[in-house]
């Protein structure tokens, strides 16, 4: 009798089944590595974008500043600068005093003589060239394209509205009857004779100029000066 092997709770190792032609080539397929799939490209930052935005304003023109208007207060407010002109017109007329928001006191009335005295006595004072105003000077301070005609009253507040003396001079050469109400008023207090000298003025209520005023009357003064 022979012996037999003893006993072993393991089996002995099969050998690997032999595979199909089919069943190898997808054995093969699978241990190939796996091919990585393409880079997607890159998404501009945002932190990007925003500096080009910026780089953008900063390149971009800034806006022209805005134009004056011809006739515009002085820095401090005392004038009325216009620059078409190049003159600087005080806000008040004499005897008013600018307080910084409007004019106060009462308008000095002043003959034609009375006011070319104060304009040099002014300009000796100051060291500027202060004069009487010219009548188209004096017209362009009145808005004659809105009705009724009038001055700015925030350019030029408390203005009256009355007859201004300028410095245009006409003589009137045509014989005046002294007793006449009217050749009274245009001659002007004291004048008898039957020829007056008489100026330019301009009515600040309509822009009306009138070249025969008695140079004896009374009437309100603005004077001008060159542009500081």
């Amino acid at each position: 009798m022979t012996a037999s092997a003893p006993f072993s709770p393991h089996r002995p190792a099969l050998p690997p089944p032999k595979l199909g032609g089919l069943a190898a080539l997808l054995l093969m397929l699978a241990a190939l590595p796996a091919q990585a799939a393409p880079p997607r490209p890159a998404e501009p930052a945002a932190s990007a974008q925003a500096s080009t935005d910026e780089a953008d304003d900063k390149e971009a023109p800034a806006p022209p500043p805005r134009a004056l208007p011809a006739l515009h207060p002085s820095g401090d407010g005392l004038y009325v600068i216009d620059d078409r002109t190049r003159m600087a017109w005080p806000r008040c007329v004499e005897g008013m005093q600018w307080n910084g928001h409007t004019c106060t006191g009462q308008p000095r009335r002043m003959t034609y003589a009375e006011a070319q005295a104060l304009v040099a006595e002014r300009g000796k004072a100051d060291g500027v060239r202060w004069r009487l105003p010219r009548v188209p000077e004096l017209r362009r301070l009145v808005n004659r394209s809105q009705q009724p005609p009038s001055v700015d009253p925030v350019l030029f507040p408390a203005t009256p509205r009355e007859f201004h003396w300028t410095g245009t001079a006409s003589v009137n050469t045509a014989p005046v009857n002294p007793y006449a109400y009217g050749n009274v008023q245009r001659g002007g207090a004291g004048e008898s004779g039957i020829r007056a000298q008489q100026g330019w003025a301009v009515d600040m209520d309509s822009g009306e100029a009138q070249g025969s005023v008695g140079k004896g009357v009374r009437l309100p003064v603005r004077l001008v000066r060159p542009k500081p």
